[in-house]
């Protein structure tokens, strides 16, 4: 006899599963299913139970089989019954598990580690500045003009009131040319490659630049491609160095905002490489991670504008809105449109419909630029900060990369890159060596630095954060700061 039960009383407003089974008739089975409840926490003391009347009802029991059940439990400590309250779960000091014998605890329970002091590592936008109030009104909007059919399965391509409005946003403020049937909504940049590579939609080798994300190496060494690395310097990547790359057709770039040295892609490269992606048959990966944070000349526009058959634009709001969010997109070549949606499946299983019909109300609405117009302004005068700290403490160390984005590359003697990593550890100093984004086979040139992000910090720890990056810089002669004791890339 195995029967399964939910009750939804109104007198308790909670649901509670039951299991009755086992030999002994129903009486038994139901002694044992509620104390099996109180043993594993699904009945934490004071709980009020069903009135009898209402279990046996909805259990299909005899009035005086739940009330005997009921009893039973009261006399053996399990429940209590008082006058007006109820029965309710009795108060236990350790509540009971299997054999009555308390579980042990861990002997050396895991414990978090201890956030940083100060935060200085890039990537990281400034969560303070989420637009609550003007996304909670974007979201009442969307909910009460969307149809009913938008609360059903997901359509992988993603919903068509955000895929229109990002193509009129990404036409206006980056240059993109596109149209909403060439959009195709993800979870992110990293979510687009997963799909791209891991659904073998495209295939290696690829060109990448000598110095960027480790998580996206990564993701595409899983996905089993390999990738080249192409040497980056003042004018981004050298797109020249594709031609020697053996078998190479498709190139990942950020041209807007070189991560993480900084420098835009050059007017000639950006036509180099789609002359090359032309000339072979080739693809061009954008990613344009950063493309609205340009504070001191106009927005660079997006290479795909160039040639949207040959160039596949990337685009997220994990630095614009927020990484929590989980919405990005892809615009991508025609012939790329039906592998790409094979690849993700019949039903979206990752970006919600909901933050979607909001995201398009908030671009429509004119938010979304408002919010970014706010937050550039706010990260340039982050920028402003540091800039002006390093020149009063600090002025032979050059910062780089600060025309756009959220972090700066402090240029830092050569051989002090690694101690100077380790001395800001110490003081509580969250920072990331510039070393530790180049590509492992591209050793054997470049300079040493730090990747300072200036985005995250509150306003109220921001000056004290740049006290102590000052005080781990290397000094003029290229030794670490006291009191700490006293890299190698391709920028």
């Amino acid at each position: 006899m195995t029967d399964s039960w939910v009750n939804t009383a109104e007198r308790i407003g909670r649901d509670l599963h039951l299991e009755l089974s086992g030999t002994g008739g129903r009486r038994a089975a139901l002694i044992r299913a509620l104390r099996g409840a109180v043993r594993e926490g699904r009945l934490a003391a004071g709980t009020r139970l069903p009135p009898y009347r209402s279990l046996a009802a909805d259990l299909g029991l005899a009035r005086n089989t739940v009330a005997g059940a009921y009893a039973e439990l009261v006399a053996e400590g399990w429940l209590t019954a008082r006058q007006g309250s109820g029965t309710r779960v009795a108060d236990r000091a350790v509540p009971l598990r299997t054999g009555g014998v308390p579980k042990k605890p861990a002997a050396h329970p895991a414990r978090p580690a201890a956030p940083p002091a100060h935060n200085l590592r890039q990537g990281l936008p400034d969560a303070a500045s989420f637009p609550r109030a003007d996304w909670l009104a974007a979201a009442r909007r969307a909910l009460n003009a969307a149809p009913h059919e938008a609360f059903g399965p997901g359509d992988p391509q993603g919903r068509t009131e955000l895929r229109q409005a990002l193509a009129a946003y990404l036409t206006r403020v980056r240059g993109v040319r596109t149209a909403p049937e060439r959009i195709v909504v993800c979870s992110g940049v990293a979510h687009a490659m997963r799909l791209l590579f891991g659904g073998g939609v495209l295939r290696g080798p690829l060109g990448v630049e000598a110095y960027g994300l480790g998580f996206h190496r990564s993701l595409l060494a899983a996905a089993g491609v390999r990738t080249v690395p192409l040497t980056v310097d003042q004018d981004g990547a050298r797109v020249g160095e594709l031609a020697s790359a053996p078998g190479a057709r498709a190139a990942l770039l950020t041209p807007a905002h070189q991560f993480p040295t900084g420098g835009p892609l050059s007017a000639p490269r950006r036509t180099a490489v789609v002359d090359w992606a032309r000339a072979h048959d080739g693809l061009l990966l954008e990613d344009d991670y950063d493309g609205e944070f340009r504070y001191d000349r106009k927005p660079v526009g997006a290479v795909q504008g160039l040639d949207p058959e040959r160039v596949l634009y990337l685009g997220s709001v994990s630095k614009s809105l927020s990484p929590a969010m989980r919405l990005g997109w892809m615009v991508l070549p025609e012939h790329l449109v039906g592998p790409v949606l094979a690849a993700k499946g019949e039903r979206e299983g990752w970006a919600g419909v909901l933050d979607q019909l909001t995201l398009a109300e908030f671009i429509d609405s004119g938010y979304y630029d408002r919010h970014v117009r706010r937050t550039r302004q706010r990260y340039r005068s982050r920028r402003d900060q540091l800039v002006a700290a390093l020149v009063a403490r600090a002025p032979h160390i050059a910062p780089t990369g600060v025309a756009a984005g959220l972090h700066a590359v402090l240029r830092l003697p050569p051989g002090t890159e690694r101690a100077t990593a380790e001395a800001a550890a110490r003081r509580g100093l969250a920072v990331d060596a510039l070393a530790d984004f180049r590509h492992p086979d591209a050793a054997g040139c470049g300079a040493d630095g730090l990747v300072v992000g200036y985005a995250a910090p509150p306003d109220h720890a921001y000056g004290a954060a740049l006290d102590a990056l000052c005080r781990i810089l290397p000094e003029p002669g290229g030794a670490v700061a006291p009191p700490q004791p006293g890299g190698d890339g391709c920028a």
